[in-house]
């Protein structure tokens, strides 16, 4: 998997930081356990993070609560050994994605939202939304503009819009600036991990009158 497009040292950091929403730091999670680049920032800012920390003036701990929370450790009993698990063939979503949708791509359940295309909310905190999309090989996503942040992540086949393509591991970052027509390229269906703060901004009639149903 050759990967072109990154994520931003601004996403980096913020993820580093815990101060992303949650729909965001799935994505951000998703891509590192991809792009080995990415991986290599974000263990530097978090080694950065960490030695501030330590700079950090300490705060005692309660004696009491301390050894409340030894006893609690104590008492836990150790989980059982799991099973040895069987090998499969190499799933398409990574561990972090997997943990949310509860196995690979048969449990997801999609829902058409139009031109073939299909979509899986996920469920995720409040302040971003993530979701799964499913568009098919040859197929546009309506023209559409942006209202906040939309960070959208490849892991199956390719699309290309106005401003480059992206394939497999590729992060597209779209914001308020940006106005395009994505179209998933022949062969292999796209299949995307998509993060938004704000909905998008649809230009066409019949998008704008469904965009409440589908929640995009």
């Amino acid at each position: 998997m050759t990967i072109v497009h990154h994520l931003s040292d601004q996403l980096l950091m913020a993820h580093a930081a815990g101060q992303l929403p949650e729909a965001f730091g799935l994505l951000v999670a998703t891509h590192v356990s991809l792009c080995d680049e990415c991986r290599i920032r974000l263990e530097a800012f978090e080694a950065v993070g960490g030695a501030l920390l330590d700079r950090c003036d300490s705060v005692p701990v309660d004696e009491a609560r301390l050894e409340a929370c030894l006893a609690r450790i104590g008492g836990l009993a150790p989980e059982p050994r799991p099973a040895p698990v069987p090998p499969r063939a190499r799933p398409l979503f990574p561990a972090p994605l997997d943990a949310y949708v509860g196995g690979d791509l048969d449990k997801v359940r999609w829902r058409p939202v139009g031109m073939g295309v299909r979509q899986a909310v996920l469920r995720t905190g409040r302040g971003a939304t993530a979701r799964l999309l499913y568009i098919p090989a040859g197929q546009a996503v309506p023209d559409h503009g942006h209202r906040g942040l939309e960070l959208t992540l490849v892991l199956q086949g390719a699309f290309r819009d106005e401003s480059d393509r992206f394939g497999p591991g590729d992060v597209e970052i779209a914001d308020p600036s940006v106005k395009h027509t994505p179209v998933a390229e022949a062969g292999a269906d796209c299949i995307c991990l998509a993060a938004t703060d704000a909905p998008l901004r649809f230009t066409g009639l019949i998008p704008k009158l469904a965009q409440p149903f589908v929640r995009i």
